[in-house]
């Protein structure tokens, strides 16, 4: 028995090891490439120069972050924004996915292939060409002034408003194939038993579909806001500086001003955001069984 019980051991150490070895690439390249620059930079966060130049521990830049007014103001403006974001596209993906799932039909191709070609093309190119259209000489402006309905280009431009056109135009394909994955796995005769029985169309939507498709609409909500949280590109490129979030924040920090220690320390408070949006998501999407 002992020496069978040895010899099933030496085995299934073999076939462990067997099964470790194809992963094993990926696990470096994670802990080289994900890993080891997370923990510099979490590291490199928690030194602050002392008068005499020298590195020291301390906790100085995140009380900062959270003390000053200024940096609470730019937290609190780059949660805004996302959550704007995320709301917009939720109202425009939600119609799009559900036409797309129920009555597109054979134009179903054409419609995905026209939602993923943006994804395509670099967010740069997008982005510039929202300056085209949006531009105090642009085609909108032109548009407006030539149908009589202003006088004068408005500005439209490093404006707020530019800044979430430009994000709900690069995030909202990801809401629509978010919902649109979920809203096709629905059985559709539950509709229809709810219809039979008298139920109206707005009424098996509200108690039936849209309850059931909320797990799509979490799923996408937690990837848009993510998304946003992390864009700088379309901030400076559309918003011109008039919405400072804290990617912007940490992109004048390391070009700039090149205080690397406090730009670490805004990106850690990023990604401590996109791990509390993996959180909600995991306790708040009902998963297949019950609820997570």
């Amino acid at each position: 028995m002992t020496a069978a019980a040895a010899t099933t051991g030496r085995r299934s150490r073999r076939a462990l090891g067997a099964g470790l070895w194809p992963v094993l690439p990926a696990v470096i390249f994670l802990l080289l490439f994900f890993l080891l620059p997370l923990a510099e930079n979490g590291l490199q966060s928690l030194y602050v120069p002392d008068p005499a130049g020298k590195p020291v521990l301390s906790l100085d830049y995140y009380v900062r972050l959270f003390t000053d007014s200024y940096y609470l103001g730019v937290l609190g403006r780059t949660i805004w924004v996302s959550l704007l974001a995320t709301i917009i596209c939720i109202l425009i993906g939600y119609p799009v996915a559900f036409f797309m799932v129920r009555h597109a039909g054979r134009w179903n191709g054409v419609m995905i292939f026209l939602l993923v070609a943006p994804l395509l093309t670099s967010i740069i190119m997008r982005t510039f060409g929202w300056n085209v259209i949006l531009a105090r000489n642009g085609v909108l402006n032109s548009t407006l002034m030539s149908l009589g309905l202003t006088e004068r280009p408005l500005r439209l431009l490093q404006d707020p408003s530019a800044v979430i056109i430009g994000l709900v135009h690069v995030l909202v394909p990801f809401m629509v194939i978010s919902i649109a994955a979920v809203l096709k796995g629905i059985d559709t005769r539950l509709e229809e038993a709810a219809e039979l029985l008298g139920a109206s169309r707005w009424r098996t939507f509200r108690e039936i579909t849209l309850p059931l498709s909320l797990d799509g609409i979490a799923t996408g909500a937690i990837v848009v806001f993510m998304l946003a949280n992390g864009s700088f590109l379309t901030m400076l490129l559309l918003g011109g500086g008039s919405v400072v979030t804290l990617p912007l924040l940490i992109y004048q920090q390391f070009l700039l001003v090149q205080n690397l220690g406090f730009a670490a320390a805004m990106g850690n408070v990023l990604l401590v955001l996109a791990v509390i949006s993996l959180f909600l998501q995991l306790r708040l999407i009902r998963r297949d069984g019950g609820a997570a």
